[in-house]
């Protein structure tokens, strides 16, 4: 069926929407693909749906073929599920909640795992009913404190979560590996570059742990990879200590008046002017720097915590956040410092910190800071500084903790190189959850032997609306967006640019032939100007155009191809032809 312009639900605009801060979000809206609800929360106009039915097919096509089957949870849920698992409270701020009229606890599903686990424990008991793998595409919800880019992070949004059920870990990883393999030919089809990263587990537990990031210069997650064929997100690189160093000669430590020194950069200065090195100029490597920090635990109860780490480098909040989880971590307020007076800000140092010392906070250090190394630190008197504080003789921490940033040339963890820091658009992540729920909510099976066992599970999720926005900040340029084939709403777009009846009737007539040949058209009948339409065309993103107008008269049409650029006239009595075989995949127009 052919849809006309002239009827289609849509109105592209001239103007950038206020609030659009990437370039998908301004495309989309733009276009007439999507309209703004609220903060996070988007209609889908018509031909946005189309994308993201494509998009929903897409993933459909790749599940079923793992063997995979569909389903379809409510997403008003009840409280208790996730109360069993922990995650009622873990969920925080981060969750819809509400109450019915009988005052019971419900909230919109941000996840499923727990109401798939209850699902199979409520039909299967045995081993010979596993493996199982099911899956379903379905609206998620969740309260994000701060909705930004569009579709890229909303607090309503559709996704493909899908679970698997085993008997033991051995089945578990062969699902796993179904999934993955599952999830790189959805991708591949998609059509956008993207990575495979190790990742953290967060909320969702278990061992094992993948994303698939879209590569984009604007994406929220940074991740890593190496010449090697290391990558991982940040949050998941583990730096190697160093090994430890002998201090048997070391000097001992000595305390030095640094007035007006609270920073690492007035400290590196001072030194330099006035203690300086006889090998080479002090850097901000030598230092050690003592953030702090307070930890709100679930049930509200706030602790302080210190982090010493080199101070050539800042904590990472999306690391520590990663480390501390289900735990958050606050700024550490003046109140805070009125609170415990044996600190001297800005001149901290490991001798006030530790469980052990006068302040009672923990005290975790960075990874590199081993038994050996050699500090330069706040001496926890205002306006001075201890040299050669050493690790290990002159300090103990609590721990480790690693949580400083990342930087360009870091050393790979599996020694596979040089690190590469990029930024990428998390569009899927899949999990080896293990037991975790099935414990909590007693999913067990009798094995062959006849005993009770628990069920080990996957979990696995696509961001399918998010997909729609990663494609279209992969797949357009300054005029407009540009789908890809597949997912596109319309293989063709016609335009009819004459005055008169002939250009119309014979731009509806190659509509009517092209439909007939199984190819989607969108034919531009309205009564605009040539400019509007060639306009309207690049916005939209149809990957192949045809202009029906002055050629007309001579038996000629133009053929555009939208990704390329590039264009050529063609007899109208062979366009059906050379359109039937541009949309199934012969050479574009060069």
């Amino acid at each position: 069926m052919i849809t006309r312009m002239s009827e289609l639900f849509v109105r592209t605009l001239r103007e950038d929407p206020a609030d659009a801060e990437v370039p998908s979000h301004r495309w989309l809206v733009r276009a007439g693909y999507i309209r703004r609800a609220a903060p996070g929360i988007y209609s889908w106009l018509p031909l946005g749906y189309k994308v993201l039915r494509n998009v929903e097919r897409i993933v459909r096509e790749e599940m079923d073929a793992i063997g995979a089957q569909e389903v379809h949870l409510p997403a008003l849920l009840p409280k208790e599920p996730y109360e069993a698992s922990g995650r009622w409270a873990e969920y925080g701020a981060n969750v819809f909640r509400l109450k019915d009229r009988k005052d019971g606890d419900y909230l919109l599903g941000p996840t499923h795992e727990e109401m798939f686990t209850l699902l199979v424990k409520d039909l299967y008991s045995s081993y010979k009913d596993l493996p199982l793998s099911l899956y379903q595409i379905q609206t998620k919800y969740r309260d994000e404190a701060r909705p930004r880019a569009g579709l890229l992070r909303g607090r309503e949004f559709v996704m493909k979560d899908s679970y698997s059920f085993d008997v033991d870990d051995t089945g578990l990883q062969k699902s796993y590996d179904r999934h993955r393999d599952a999830y790189i030919r959805i991708f591949n089809r998609l059509g956008f570059e993207y990575v495979i990263v190790h990742a953290t587990s967060g909320a969702m537990g278990g061992s094992a742990s993948e994303e698939f990031l879209a590569v984009a210069d604007n994406g929220e997650d940074t991740f890593v990879a190496s010449p090697g064929g290391y990558a991982a997100n940040v949050e998941a690189v583990h730096v190697i200590a160093p090994q430890p160093l002998p201090y048997d000669h070391a000097p001992a430590a000595h305390v030095h008046d640094t007035p007006d020194t609270p920073t690492i950069a007035t400290l590196v200065d001072h030194a330099n002017a006035q203690l300086p090195r006889a090998d080479r100029p002090w850097t901000a490597a030598d230092t050690l720097k003592n953030v702090l920090v307070m930890v709100r635990q679930l049930d509200g109860t706030r602790e302080p915590l210190a982090i010493g780490l080199p101070g050539d480098r800042e904590v990472d909040l999306r690391r520590l956040a990663a480390q501390l989880a289900p735990a958050e971590a606050e700024v550490f307020t003046e109140d805070d410092f009125v609170d415990h007076p044996s600190l001297a800000k800005g001149y901290i140092g490991p001798s006030a910190l530790g469980r052990e010392n006068s302040s009672g906070i923990r005290f975790l250090v960075d990874p590199r800071v081993v038994t050996g190394t050699r500090w330069v630190t706040g001496a926890d008197r205002a306006g001075q500084h201890v040299f050669d504080l050493v690790c290990g003789r002159d300090f103990i921490a609590d721990g480790v903790i690693d949580v400083a940033e990342i930087k360009e040339g870091d050393p790979a963890p599996d020694g596979s190189g040089p690190l590469r820091l990029a930024r990428g658009i998390e569009m899927g992540h899949i999990f080896q959850l293990g037991r975790k729920y099935a414990e909590a909510l007693g999913l067990k099976v009798l094995d062959s032997r006849g005993k009770l066992v628990t069920v080990t599970m996957g979990s696995y999720g696509v961001g399918v609306s998010r997909a729609v926005a990663a494609v279209a900040e992969g797949a357009c340029d300054d005029k407009g967006l540009c789908w890809p084939r597949e997912i596109a709403p319309y293989d063709v777009q016609i335009l009819a640019t004459g005055k008169g009846d002939a250009v119309l009737n014979a731009a509806t007539d190659l509509a009517r032939e092209l439909d007939a040949a199984g190819v989607a058209v969108l034919l531009d009948d309205r009564k605009a100007s040539p400019g509007v339409k060639f306009a309207d065309v690049e916005i939209m993103g149809m990957p192949t155009s045809v202009v029906v107008g002055r050629g007309l008269a001579e038996g000629m049409v133009e053929l555009r191809d939208r990704r390329s650029g590039g264009s050529e006239n063609i007899p109208l009595a062979e366009a059906v032809a050379r359109i039937v075989a541009v949309v199934h995949g012969r050479p574009a127009i060069d």
